[in-house]
């Protein structure tokens, strides 16, 4: 089999995952990065596809009459023609729940450098603040314990989950608000507008549809309270990002954290950029070396099963 992976390079960066796994299935291509012109001709013969971004169109799958499968280096799939696909008989498939620890952990580590200040306080020991004040501890800025806090969760699939565990671990009070009522969920599950007003901090886990675009927008930020902290490691695109921005700037909410834009990678006029109180993180949650190194594992595993006819992690 031959197999044209298309953009190697958001998955391997650094250099740090070797391409063995790969070559073991089959006669690999291994492509850095495509552009929306190049992807027909990268793909070229091969029956294998891979790609994390690049899109798969009807165009594309016209011109690629060789393409058997499609496997991405990611959960979401929005990128290929997955009703054409199926027409044409291509098999789907994903990588499902690959990143649920690493996301968890940075939505803490965004709710922890918001509890503790760590990056406010390094910069005011490097300033030589410390130096100069007369007793041994000094906390001029605002900390907070998590104890006791509400943290409001969109979304309780993997990721929710994990976060919510963690949450309970710090005894904060954890809401839930989820498209379809989860099935012995320990923790209250509410409509949205109500989580919101609850919550000290909100995060997000919800994937991009057409009823999610846009849902933090002015009418839900007004139910935020000033005190509270937005997180979003979901799509960029479930955010207005001119809304969010506005209500940072207002001071109508206290602070928000980012790791997904509208437009990756980050346009230089966005609107969130420079605001006070925005942390922006280039869309690094999922991509420590263990979480990459498991995805590229299941990719290649879904191909082996897809070769013994029992496909796995299929999504048309």
């Amino acid at each position: 089999m031959k197999i044209a992976v298309l953009d190697w390079y958001t998955v391997n960066i650094s250099g740090d995952i070797s391409t063995v796994p790969l070559e073991e299935l089959g006669e690999v291509k291994i492509i850095p990065l495509t552009s929306p012109e190049q992807t027909a001709e990268n793909i070229g013969d091969a029956e294998i596809v891979l790609c994390n971004k690049v899109m798969i169109t009807r165009d594309v799958l016209d011109r690629c009459s060789n393409i058997k499968y499609i496997g991405l280096f990611a959960t979401g799939y929005n990128n290929i023609d997955i009703q054409y696909a199926t027409e044409k008989g291509i098999t789907v498939c994903n990588a499902g729940s690959y990143s649920t620890n690493a996301v968890a952990q940075q939505t803490f580590a965004y709710i922890l450098d918001w509890s503790n200040r760590i990056r406010d306080y390094d910069t005011a020991v490097k300033n030589g603040e410390w130096e100069k004040f007369p007793s041994f501890s000094y906390f001029p800025i605002p900390m907070t314990e998590l104890t006791g806090k509400t943290l409001a969760i969109v979304g309780y699939g993997s990721i929710g989950k994990k976060v919510a565990e963690i949450a309970t671990a710090f005894g904060m009070n954890v809401v839930i608000s989820t498209r379809t009522q989860p099935v012995g969920c320990p923790y209250e599950v509410t409509d949205m507008i109500s989580a919101v007003e609850k919550a000290d901090f909100i995060t997000f886990h919800c994937p991009l549809t057409d009823k999610t675009r846009g849902i933090i927008n002015a009418e839900l930020l007004s139910h935020m309270k000033k005190s509270a902290v937005l997180i979003n490691t979901s799509r960029g695109g479930v955010v207005v990002e001119k809304d969010l921005a506005e209500a940072l700037i207002n001071k109508s909410i206290a602070g928000a954290y980012l790791d997904v834009l509208e437009k990756e990678p980050m346009s230089p006029d966005t609107p969130l950029k420079n605001v006070p109180n925005c942390v922006i993180t280039p869309h690094t949650s999922w991509a420590s070396l263990e979480t990459r190194s498991r995805l590229v594992n299941i990719v290649c595993d879904n191909i082996r099963n897809w070769l013994n006819g029992t496909p796995t992690n299929k999504v048309n």
